[in-house]
């Protein structure tokens, strides 16, 4: 890896990603500059999405970073370095493809029928990442990759409920428009800013306790990630986890703006989660491995990682 390439990844980690970059510090180094990468990737590839000058634009930009994954065209540094990876650890570069996939569809106004779409959508921009993170952190089991997809998802999840107002103002609405009208409230009042705020703050919460459906099912995969790497996923998982904790304690308002995990919160949950990565015996997989609940992944049909 080209050194100027490692130290603006791990700079964008620090500046943009507080909840990864804490997490980064349990890694060893070699890991924690791949994780970066991967991280740098991802953000480019939103980056990409989000500078242009119009949908247009966009859509041409993650065409290029496409072919520049792929092979099919000369690939700036950082994508030089993703491709690297691929051939040095088996990180999978389809993965990445699903990602621009997936962002290529936030290009427009985005309207989420129900929760088989929604989970669709969360594998394509967050468990994609999860498989890619599996190459890094040396993941040998296969058995480990369908949790890994669902702490992708999970943590999508916590990413939609809290950031509903926002997407909202940017014609994007994740939650799932059967949640919302089962809560009495119209996709369209949701995007002019006039939704209920309790209906929405109902389809909140159920969107809240589906990614804990899927924080429990991820637990599963913690085993298979080598020792030293463990509490790194662990203290990601926990702290992103909190921030549905917060939600619920003030009733799933996602309207009232962002729901955010202090430093003291997110060192209490960090702490808890570097003790419980050494300590808990499911972690060390001490006992019989859990066996993974298919119908978590009934919408993900065909998808690589997910449960066949």
């Amino acid at each position: 890896m080209t050194a100027q390439v490692a130290r603006d990844s791990r700079g964008l980690l620090a500046s943009r990603a507080r909840t990864f970059h804490l997490a980064s510090r349990f890694l060893p180094p070699a890991t924690r500059d791949d994780a970066a990468v991967v991280y740098a990737f991802c953000r480019l590839v939103d980056d990409t999405a989000d500078e242009a000058a119009d949908a247009g634009d966009a859509a041409r930009a993650l065409d290029r970073l496409a072919a520049e994954v792929r092979g099919d065209a000369d690939a700036r540094p950082l994508v030089a370095e993703l491709r690297a990876a691929a051939a040095r650890l088996g990180l999978p570069l389809g993965s990445a493809l699903e990602l621009i996939a997936g962002v290529h569809g936030d290009l427009g106004p985005v309207r989420v029928a129900d929760d088989a779409e929604l989970l669709r959508y969360c594998y394509r921009v967050a468990s994609t990442v999860g498989l890619m993170m599996c190459a890094v952190l040396g993941v040998a089991s296969e058995d480990a990759l369908p949790h890994a997809v669902d702490l992708g998802i999970a943590m999508q999840l916590t990413n939609i409920a809290r950031d509903v107002a926002e997407d909202a103002a940017r014609g994007r609405v994740y939650l799932p428009a059967a949640r919302l009208r089962a809560a009495g409230v119209d996709v369209e009042a949701l995007v002019r800013g006039r939704a209920d705020a309790a209906g929405v703050a109902a389809a909140v919460a159920g969107v809240v306790a589906l990614a804990e459906t899927y924080y429990r099912s991820a637990d599963g995969g913690m085993r298979d990630i080598p020792p030293r790497c463990r509490p790194a996923i662990l203290v990601a998982a926990r702290v992103y986890r909190a921030i549905g904790v917060r939600l619920r304690a003030r009733a799933c308002d996602a309207m009232a703006g962002r729901a955010v995990v202090p430093w003291h919160g997110k060192l209490a949950w960090s702490l808890r989660a570097v003790a419980e990565s050494m300590l808990r015996p499911r972690m060390l997989g001490l006992g019989g491995r859990p066996a993974h609940d298919a119908r978590l992944h009934a919408a993900l049909s065909g998808l690589p990682g997910a449960h066949a």
